[in-house]
């Protein structure tokens, strides 16, 4: 079989990590599967590129950067040195080689006092760049030949725009005249998250973009399947940090689980299914720790149980906005202009929903992007388009997901009447017109009781599939 794995931060944070994703990748190879591996950086890498490079245009001084390079190096060596010893040499001056442009273009940014978009994505590549040629090695260790790509030699193709790029569907032709060549005589290794324009321009696929890259791979050499290694058994019903007695799901549909990464679930990107769903390949999330157990299937029609409501999804980090206005009745306009200016300001929104009178938008938006939205909404308060907006960030979002509720009638009742007699008051409601997603606000108090009920109420620590 022909086979995409992709491992995440967790799988390869350090040496023994690696060797055992060195065990699993062998154990394929030698059963005579093709494989082609994407691999993150290592856990917390990408946090503290970002940390350092923003803080940079007004540090007091250029310190941190030496420290930090000197901590990478520490960290990467000391991985390679247990993972690929004999190979300590060869890759680490690779290592060594990036982490000098890595301390260059930070010093720039330092002295330039300025981060553009197209700056930050080339600093924060690094962490793929610094741990890819390490998996690599380790491979060869084994005796398994490796060559090591970044996205842009692998193939991937993107939008120009920066920190949250789009491939384009060309990409498909050239991985598979790039890589399909490899598989099979050996293991290419792939960074993850990393992309480039038609003109050559580094790019980057967004936070968690490897999963979004191993999707593009997949799809560019005809994978089989798609396997997403994590540090979980693979998609549960919900947060087990919120549900401690939360399931992992054995099979869900390709919507199912758009519906789930595009509103909070943290173990896929929500771009990752889509390159996967457009040639029908299956997804398998897996854990590098536990290889034996089998997973979650992502699939076109995922499994169907007796259960119309598959999982949950709890978001507390947002923020409701409440948009007022008797002049917004019946003026063409209003809802394009609302969403045009948060456009403008970055300010994602999560859900909408809209009262019959036209008089009243609701939005909810990640709570980091609220003063950004209120701003922006300011300036449509000024020209007249609305006449009030208001906000309160102490409020969470939950999300009822399950393609079993597509013309299943009486699921919302059940599910505001748990909410009902369990004495929960419901803020805001938004239903999508696939069905297979109810979503709704609480205060932040009622959260977590909210999908404790829900999560009673249709049975989902129970095995039945």
């Amino acid at each position: 079989m022909r086979f995409l794995m992709k491992f995440g931060g967790t799988s390869v944070a350090d040496a023994q990590c690696i060797r055992r994703v060195v065990d699993i990748l062998e154990q394929h190879h030698r059963a005579g599967d093709e494989i082609a591996v994407v691999v993150s950086a290592q856990r917390g890498v990408t946090d503290l590129l970002i940390e350092i490079a923003s803080s940079l245009p007004t540090a007091n001084d250029d310190s941190a950067i030496i420290s930090m390079i000197q901590s990478l190096s520490k960290r990467h060596m000391t991985t390679l040195e247990g993972a690929a010893p004999d190979y300590i040499a060869e890759t680490g001056a690779i290592i060594d080689e990036r982490l000098k442009s890595l301390q260059n273009i930070l010093f720039a940014v330092y002295n330039l006092r300025e981060l553009t978009p197209r700056s930050k994505d080339y600093v924060i590549s690094f962490g793929e760049r610094l741990l890819a040629p390490i998996l690599g090695a380790a491979l060869r260790q084994r005796g398994i030949p490796s060559t090591v790509l970044d996205g842009c030699e692998a193939g991937i193709i993107t939008t120009p725009q920066h920190g949250e790029s789009t491939a384009l569907h060309e990409s498909d032709v050239r991985i598979k005249s790039r890589i399909g060549p490899l598989i099979g005589k050996e293991i290419p290794v792939i960074m993850g998250f990393i992309g480039c324009t038609k003109d050559g321009i580094l790019t980057t696929l967004g936070r968690s973009g490897s999963d979004y890259s191993a999707s593009i791979l997949g799809a560019g050499i005809d994978a089989d399947e798609i396997w997403i290694w994590t540090d979980v058994d693979g998609i549960m019903t919900c947060d087990p940090r919120v549900i401690s007695d939360a399931r992992v799901m054995h099979s869900l549909s390709y919507l199912e689980v758009m519906e789930l990464s595009y509103f909070g679930a943290k173990v896929m990107h929500p771009r990752s299914i889509e390159p996967a769903m457009r040639k029908n390949i299956l997804v398998r999330v897996k854990n590098t720790f536990n290889p034996s157990h089998p997973g979650t299937v992502i699939v076109r029609n995922g499994q169907r149980d007796h259960r119309v409501v598959k999982a949950l999804t709890y978001i507390d980090k947002v923020a409701a906005i409440n948009i007022n206005g008797a002049q917004m009745i019946g003026r063409p306009g209003v809802a394009k202009a609302i969403f045009t200016i948060l456009a403008d300001h970055e300010v994602n929104v999560m859900m909408i929903s809209q009262g019959s009178s036209e008089a009243n938008i609701s939005l909810i938006v990640d709570e980091a992007h609220l003063s950004s939205a209120v701003e922006a909404l300011g300036n449509l308060m000024r020209r007249g388009v609305v006449r009030e907006v208001s906000h309160d960030h102490k409020v969470c979002a939950v999300a009822v997901v399950g393609a079993g509720m597509a013309g299943a009638p009486g699921t919302g009742g059940r599910i505001f009447t748990a909410l009902g007699k369990a004495g929960v008051n419901v803020l805001m409601i938004s239903q999508g017109s696939s069905e297979a997603n109810i979503s709704f606000v609480v205060s932040q108090d009622d959260g977590p009781r909210a999908v404790r009920i829900l999560h009673d109420e249709f049975r989902l620590s129970e095995e039945c599939e």
